[in-house]
């Protein structure tokens, strides 16, 4: 749900208070360098432990240059938007998500069961076009983002990774929408080996075709882990401001990391192929970061693991944390015509005691749980990538592994979207 902050702020040393025609809900009563703020809110919002989340983004506006920019509520339109991650960010720094664009069907789905404000167009996005996104508001100022798919930019994807997938410019369609809508703002996301890919080809003409469109761009890459994800996953933000204005790169939130064991520590324990979808939580709230996935919820969803052969399993207990393919011996790796050309990512057992390598494909990957001897989770997989427990995830399997491996985790897009709106 997106946040509603369409009323007026007073400000004194006694209080702030909003008003409205419609009923309001207190969210929290705080001095800042003396000035008691008090705030409301139209609705009460849930996501990521609510009133508290709250509380900080309101902090953060009063700090800011700013103060009354919640008056002109920003909307957005999301393509290629896959699960929904980066709206859930957006969702969480107060912008109003109008619609989603995403081409695959299960995605598509998952997105429309968990964002029932916004307008989920399942189709191709060639075949989108102005007419049909009516709701968006002349009067108010909009924030286009999504990343086109990134296979073919990633560094773990060496077949693909030239000028001659046609994935790959698939950017063009995101410039089409650019010039189409004239956003105030663009955030233009992907896998950090777009820089690389064919010399960072395709990332200078991306730069370029901002800059023949009047946008300022600033760009950057950001580990998750820095934003308060559990897993060092870093992706690459091209941000553009059609009114000229260079940004600086996103705070860090702050210096501790959220590990493993805080992310997933309170999960039920499960067995090689579970396939019980909804599960009560194996402990209390163990962690901040768990208390914030879990909010008031007493179960949740989507504890599904693969199952894999027995010879695969025979495999699991000779991976130390930290370890990977190379741990196992030689005989339980015959089927393997060279062993020594398997990636480094290949049948790594997590730390407890530290973030997560990157949750891509953590199926094919053989991702190892830290101290179980299997797979991960779908749910596990949804936490390292910071998606709270009430999202979930639609479709086989296998199609809810590719989500959540493909998705930018959620806390990340926040940090990015509520910079944007301290720049303002």
């Amino acid at each position: 749900m997106a946040w509603d902050w369409r009323f007026s702020f007073h400000r004194s040393h006694h209080g702030v208070t909003g008003h409205s025609g419609h009923q309001q809900t207190k969210i929290c009563n705080q001095i800042f360098n003396g000035t008691i703020y008090i705030f409301y809110s139209l609705a009460d919002p849930t996501v990521f432990g609510g009133a508290r989340k709250n509380c900080l983004l309101a902090k953060n506006m009063i700090l800011s240059t700013d103060f009354f920019w919640m008056r002109k509520i920003m909307q957005a339109v999301d393509i290629f938007s896959g699960a929904g991650g980066m709206s859930i960010g957006a969702a969480l720094a107060g912008i109003n998500v109008k619609y989603a664009i995403e081409n695959d069907l299960y995605a598509a789905t998952t997105y429309r069961a968990n964002h029932s404000e916004t307008t989920v167009l399942n189709q191709d996005i060639r075949e989108v076009m102005l007419a049909d996104m009516p709701d968006i508001d002349a009067n108010l100022p909009l924030i286009l983002f999504g990343g086109p798919p990134c296979q073919g930019f990633s560094t773990s994807n060496q077949k693909t990774r030239t000028s001659d997938n046609e994935n790959n410019w698939l950017f063009l369609e995101y410039m089409r929408f650019v010039k189409t809508l004239e956003p105030e703002w663009v955030v233009f996301e992907n896998v950090k080996g777009l820089k690389e890919t064919e010399g960072g080809v395709f990332l200078r003409n991306i730069q370029d075709a901002f800059k023949k469109l009047k946008y300022k761009t600033s760009t950057f890459i950001l580990n998750a882990s820095e934003y308060g994800v559990p897993q060092r996953r870093e992706r690459l933000f091209v941000i553009g401001s059609r009114k000229g204005k260079a940004i600086s790169e996103p705070d860090k939130k702050s210096k501790k990391i959220i590990t493993v064991d805080e992310a997933i520590g309170d999960l039920p324990n499960l067995e090689n192929g579970a396939n019980v979808n909804v599960l009560p939580y194996r402990t209390a709230p163990h962690s901040e970061f768990s208390l914030l996935m879990r909010g008031e919820l007493e179960s949740c969803a989507n504890h599904l693991i693969t199952r894999n052969a027995p010879h695969i399993l025979s495999r699991y207990p000779h991976v130390p944390q930290g370890g990977n393919w190379e741990d196992i011996p030689d005989e339980l790796m015959s089927n393997y015509a060279d062993k020594s050309r398997c990636h480094t990512g290949i049948y790594h057992r997590l730390y407890s005691d530290k973030p997560s390598i990157v949750v891509g494909n953590f199926r094919k990957n053989m991702l190892i749980h830290p101290w179980q001897n299997r797979g991960l989770s779908i749910r596990e997989a949804a936490r390292l990538q910071s998606f709270p427990d009430h999202y979930e995830f639609q479709g086989s399997i296998g199609f809810q592994q590719q989500q959540v491996g493909n998705a930018v985790p959620p806390l990340l897009a926040e940090a990015v979207f509520q910079h944007i709106i301290m720049s303002i």
